[in-house]
């Protein structure tokens, strides 16, 4: 693909697991979106989510496999079925950019591959294997890969180390804090100057709230890369998944709206002012994250430029 991409308005789809949720997906444990995945009652409800997105209006849509990383397999005792979930994850969006035709990209979701919002400080050999595996899953069905919602230089790095051997180009997302800083109290520049690479296609705010996602756009600006975000709405700050999931007794998780709610004050028009303020701060990548549903992104797609 044309490494210079996002050098115009591109829109990103929304939040996946969220609006599955909401679609009538009954989660398995802290697998949540992913259980469609390894559940085939629940495959060609991934495929209308996906071409809901795309008939919103978005350029790219992101595989279903962020819930699918190994160490969430693990701890939902379905680590037998990592592989069938990932190479799932590719072919339901590959599926959906068929029935759309249009000439929608697919991204590939490299998650943190350990817990979410937190740095990954296990073994960096292992770390490399999780990416490694799960990338190498996704490439036969991707246009990139998305550093989906890291929260550390090091594991940056890594997934980083791992893409660059598979040719493939990559959209680094950042997951950024109150404070306009990674998990880790890295700084959005700290990650450019010792990451970047010819192989970035930009870099976005991820599952980070819009404020903050405004907050840091100038940092962001100065950096002279195609930037944007993927943001949540989220009303509190995204927690681990230690801190939100519970389970019934037949082992189903809860949703993680009940926890952390949704903002149901930024409608769509809402989500276009933002997304306009952004433009005018220099963004050119336009998406949603969790609890983003395709009036958002149909919102949005407006902004879009010939």
């Amino acid at each position: 693909m044309n490494i210079n991409y996002f050098s115009k308005v591109r829109i990103l789809d929304g939040g996946m697991g969220q609006t599955l949720l909401e679609k009538g997906l009954k989660a398995k444990g802290s697998f949540w979106s992913a259980t469609a995945l390894i559940d085939k009652k629940y495959h060609q409800l991934v495929i209308d989510t996906h071409l809901d997105f795309i008939k919103s209006g978005a350029d790219v849509i992101v595989t279903n496999n962020f819930s699918a990383r190994r160490s969430r397999t693990i701890s939902n005792n379905v680590e037998e079925h990592f592989d069938y979930a990932n190479e799932k994850a590719g072919e339901l969006a590959l599926k959906a950019k068929e029935l759309s035709k249009k000439n929608i990209l697919i991204a590939g979701s490299l998650p943190a591959q350990n817990d979410t919002y937190l740095p990954d400080k296990r073994d960096i050999n292992l770390i490399k294997k999780d990416f490694f595996d799960q990338a190498n899953l996704l490439k036969p069905f991707v246009d990139f890969f998305y550093l989906d919602v890291l929260s550390s230089i090091r594991e940056v790095e890594i997934a980083l180390n791992v893409v660059d051997k598979m040719n493939l180009p990559v959209l680094v997302g950042l997951h950024i804090r109150e404070n306009g800083k990674l998990s880790s109290q890295e700084t959005i520049t700290n990650v450019f100057e010792k990451c970047k690479s010819k192989n970035w296609l930009g870099l976005i705010t991820a599952c980070t709230s819009p404020e903050i996602s405004e907050n840091v756009a100038d940092e962001i600006k100065e950096l002279k890369i195609p930037f944007g975000f993927k943001a949540n709405l989220w009303k509190k700050q995204p927690l681990p998944v230690g801190e939100i999931v519970t389970f019934d007794k037949d082992g189903f998780g809860e949703n993680p709206v009940d926890i952390l709610g949704t903002r149901d004050d930024i409608t769509g028009e809402k989500f276009y002012d933002f997304s306009k303020r952004m433009i005018d701060k220099g963004a050119t990548i336009l998406g949603g994250c969790c609890e983003t549903k395709p009036f958002h992104i149909k919102a949005i797609a407006k902004l879009k430029q010939a």
